[in-house]
């Protein structure tokens, strides 16, 4: 804590304006491939491209389309923190020094899955894949370097910008490289295997809590992953319960790991305002 109390108090240097420039370019990047990957600018929506394999009834782990809107609550507080970052007083902050430059990475990974959906063509679904894949790793690393820098006394806006912002991305980057590899299997796997669609499906969504509940402890009980995986879920169990693509066990199952998602890191958080002090 010394250490970050001394490098929070140095001088800024060229390098700490260049990072706050280099995060102000990231996001704007990300905004464009966002508005190029829905195809704002003539190009094919997400859900028709790369031959319809994102359609919510083209894969059996694919959520319905409302559960896409978390993208506007995470641009929200991506766009809060970049403004956040940008102000004069964080721009030799010791926190931001870590983070800041992860932070960057993971928002041009964003913008370039969105890009990679629209241009990859029908075969190019496994392209989209690799980026996603890349874009939970720098995720991953950014939230790792956000947990291990965090303070007891962090004011509500760097929780919410660091911790929430970021969880709720990695959160949902998680669920989503799930419905990402089950919509390139279905696209390029023999039609047999969806008779194993039930039990796989249900299978994964075990895999996908325990990965939800390990993040949590890990992170001390932060809230933000859990809702964004808890969010995805349930919006699977209505395109496997009310779509098309119909399958009463993964609706059933998403369900049910919704709730313990979301519920018990809430539940452990609310246990450590009553643990005694040793």
């Amino acid at each position: 804590m010394a250490t970050a109390a001394a490098s929070s108090s140095a001088s800024a240097t060229p390098r700490d304006l260049v990072r706050q420039i280099v995060v102000i370019s990231a996001f704007s990047f990300m905004i464009i491939g966002d508005a190029v990957g829905i195809g704002a600018f003539g190009g094919t929506p997400i859900q028709d491209a790369v031959g319809g394999a994102f359609d919510p009834d083209a894969s059996y782990l694919t959520p319905a389309t409302s559960a896409f809107s978390i993208w506007s609550l995470i641009y929200l507080g991506l766009l809060g923190y970049t403004v956040w970052q940008a102000l004069p007083s964080q721009r030799q902050n010791a926190r931001q020094r870590v983070v800041g430059w992860w932070i960057a990475l993971t928002m041009v990974l964003n913008g370039g899955w969105l890009v990679t959906v629209q241009f990859a063509g029908d075969g190019g679904v496994w392209a989209t894949v690799v980026v996603l894949a890349l874009l939970v790793a720098a995720l991953c690393v950014a939230y790792v370097q956000i947990v291990r820098t965090r303070q007891p006394q962090d004011r509500i806006v760097a929780t919410a910008l660091l911790d929430g912002a970021t969880g709720l991305h990695l959160g949902w980057a998680t669920l989503a490289t799930v419905a990402n590899v089950a919509a390139a299997l279905t696209a390029t796997g023999p039609a047999s295997w969806g008779d194993a669609a039930d039990v796989v499906g249900v299978v994964v969504i075990v895999v996908v809590v325990v990965i939800a509940l390990v993040l949590a402890a890990w992170s001390r009980w932060s809230l933000a992953p859990g809702l964004a995986i808890g969010w995805g879920l349930v919006w699977l169990a209505v395109a496997r319960l009310g779509g098309d693509l119909h399958s009463t066990p993964i609706g059933v199952a998403a369900i049910g790991a919704a709730g313990i998602v979301v519920l018990v890191p809430a539940g452990m958080r609310v246990l450590r305002q009553f643990r005694p002090v040793d």
